[in-house]
């Protein structure tokens, strides 16, 4: 009789592979099989060297396959004994489908574990030089997804204007229908706006703004961005800086990097 193999949820973060926990760099190493997001690049898959990979991302609606056929690729896996790692984007459990995968596993009685990482909704913000949080200017902050107005529109409707930092995943191509109900919800149009785009990745890149001026950026939309929207933004201008595509005011614009 064949042994149980197992699963790991593996929170890959923003992609960099010094950005791994050290639990995360060791499932990877032991996997027979990896089954990994759109966003996992190669240096990533590198740190499986035995395992077969099977690519199971899913990028603005475009699926290369759906969520019960994941599930059912990680069962059955793990049923033949090999140990899986369904490596995932940021943190698992931050609008990751993980729970809905624990929740599969748990009901076909195969070993699972969670390895939390890196989420983009806090460490995009970081890496672009904006704490979420900051005393006296933002006590909290909200985190959304930005792929459907039945997404972000609790979120969005439920802060008070300017009371937190409001953080949106896969939200670039919402960014004007999001900018647009925080207005009507009473935000200032001049509230600090940025984008962060690539985050940890050569290609990184951010955008700073107002809340005025967020839906028309131009950014690429083919990169993984995070949107951030409060005080805290203006910080970036002294706080570390990336790439800058463009800034506020204009006299900024094309400036590479702020001191």
């Amino acid at each position: 009789m064949t042994r149980m193999g197992s699963v790991a949820l593996v929170g890959a973060g923003p992609g960099d592979p010094e950005l791994l926990t050290i639990r995360a760099a060791h499932r990877l190493r032991d996997a027979d099989l990896v089954l990994y997001d759109a966003l996992a690049p190669d240096a990533l898959l590198a740190l499986a060297p035995h395992a077969r990979r099977f690519y199971v991302g899913k990028r603005a609606g475009r699926h290369s396959i759906d969520q019960a056929g994941i599930d059912k690729l990680m069962i059955r896996a793990a049923r033949r004994g090999e140990r899986v790692v369904r490596l995932k984007c940021g943190d698992p459990f931050v609008l990751g489908r993980g729970g809905e995968e624990c929740l599969a596993l748990a009901a076909a009685g195969v070993p699972y574990e969670v390895v939390p990482g890196l989420s983009s909704a806090t460490a995009a913000p970081a890496l672009a030089g904006i704490p979420v949080t900051h005393r006296g200017i933002a006590p909290g902050f909200a985190v959304a997804s930005g792929h459907a107005a039945e997404a972000y529109g609790p979120v969005v409707d439920g802060i008070a204007p300017g009371a937190l930092t409001l953080v949106v995943l896969m939200g670039l191509r919402t960014r004007g229908a999001i900018a647009e109900r925080l207005l009507a919800r009473g935000w200032a149009p001049a509230t600090p706006a940025a984008i962060v785009l690539g985050a940890s990745q050569p290609t990184e890149a951010r955008w700073l703004g107002t809340l005025a001026t967020l839906a028309t950026a131009v950014i690429d939309l083919e990169l993984p961005g995070v949107l951030v929207i409060g005080e805290v933004v203006a910080l970036a201008h002294t706080i570390g800086a990336r790439t800058d595509l463009h800034a506020a005011p204009r006299t900024q614009q094309g400036q590479q990097g702020l001191p």
